[in-house]
């Protein structure tokens, strides 16, 4: 069986440590354009229990990671200077360097080949294949090569975003709202190391505009943001790592299959980065996927048929979720005519899916400030 996986990301490269796991004898080969150390963006942020299913599944990986990443059992909203904390939501945080350097080591030690720095113009430069596997991102050739197959859906939010890191350390998630004569802005901000933590900055096209950031230059932009979130860093400078203003792709594919070509991880649907689930969405296909040919065998068709009943249901409800969190970025400005706290609720039930009964549940502290 000769496997051919594009693109060493969480999702590529974990599937291709399970599968080789699995099955030793089989030729699993990972095709990554980027050099192995190449890293974009600082650290990658986890829900609560968003790696449970690693545990159940990869109980050894779970240990591994768990001895190298931060955590801490709240999120935190600041508006307006005042501090409003979330109870009941834990998340943990990793560098994204570290993490691909992890199953990187894992993959080398299992006999997984991975060829960085090797761009794939065309899926015909692969040769023969009994299974391809599109695991190359929101951009994804596998996906635009079959997209006749694929019907693929990318809907392009217009809120940007600079995606930062900084030497300022952070207690826990935290969201910090800011106003000036230009517009508004967000931070999305949490430590994902010791002494560094990830910050993202987000505005409004509007905003995004009359700040003059449409045409300033990496570190203009930066310096920019600096002064927007100056009582933040608490005198800390924003590093750069590529970090020019994106929009955010909501992307998905009516079918996820062609053949025998399989999409996984933000080729086949991105999760938008306010909740906290890319990377788990994306080793949650990995490990569905090796298990589908644990049940299957060699069978690809067979495979990626019970790949994709088991997964549809629960990624469409988490992309749902996604999408609904998104949406209430695009219009936070309007949002911050509220009080801290009424910010704060109005956030965390933006889903429609959380009821009060439920939030008490789940932040009984958060829930008995409420103003009265």
């Amino acid at each position: 069986m000769k496997i051919a996986v594009l693109g060493a990301g969480p999702a590529g490269l974990l599937f291709s440590l399970l599968i080789k796991r699995r099955n030793p004898t089989w030729e699993i080969r990972v095709y990554e354009q980027n050099p192995a150390d190449a890293t974009f963006g600082f650290g990658v942020v986890f829900s609560q229990g968003a790696l449970a299913f690693l545990e159940r599944d990869a109980p050894d990986l779970h240990a591994q990671l768990s001895a190298r990443m931060e955590r801490w059992p709240m999120q935190r909203i600041v508006h307006r200077d005042e501090q409003v904390d979330i109870d009941g939501n834990g998340f943990s945080a990793i560098s994204r360097l570290a993490l691909s350097q992890f199953l990187q080591r894992l993959c080398h030690e299992s006999g997984v080949r991975v060829d960085f720095s090797h761009t794939v113009s065309s899926l015909a430069e692969l040769g023969p294949a009994d299974l391809i596997v599109g695991a190359d991102g929101a951009n994804s050739l596998v996906r635009r090569t079959f997209e006749s197959q694929f019907r693929p859906r990318v809907e392009w939010l217009q809120n940007r975003f600079a995606w930062y890191g900084t030497s300022q350390v952070f207690e826990c998630l935290t969201l910090t709202f800011r106003e000036n004569a230009d517009g508004a802005f967000v931070a999305h901000h949490y430590r994902y190391a010791p002494d560094m933590s990830t910050f993202i900055v987000e505005c409004d096209a509007d905003t995004w505009r009359r700040a003059g950031l449409d045409t300033k230059d990496e570190a203009a932009s930066r310096s920019y943001c600096e002064q927007v979130f100056a009582p933040d860093l608490g005198g800390h400078e924003l590093i750069s790592n590529k970090s020019v203003w994106r929009q955010f792709p909501l992307v998905s594919n009516h079918n996820w299959s062609a053949g025998n070509v399989i999409l996984i991880g933000d080729a086949l649907r991105t999760m938008h980065f306010s909740i906290g689930s890319g990377t788990r969405s994306a080793f949650e296909d990995a490990i569905a996927l090796d298990r589908a040919f644990g049940e299957a065998g060699p069978h690809v068709p067979a495979a990626l048929a019970a790949f994709e009943q088991q997964r549809r249901p629960v990624v469409e409800k988490l992309h749902a979720a996604a999408n609904q969190s998104s949406y209430w970025y695009e219009r936070f400005p309007d949002k911050l005519k509220l009080a801290p706290w009424p910010l704060a609720y109005d956030y965390m039930t933006r889903s429609g899916r959380i009821s009060d009964e439920r939030l008490t549940t789940m932040a009984p502290a958060f829930m008995a400030r409420r103003p009265t």
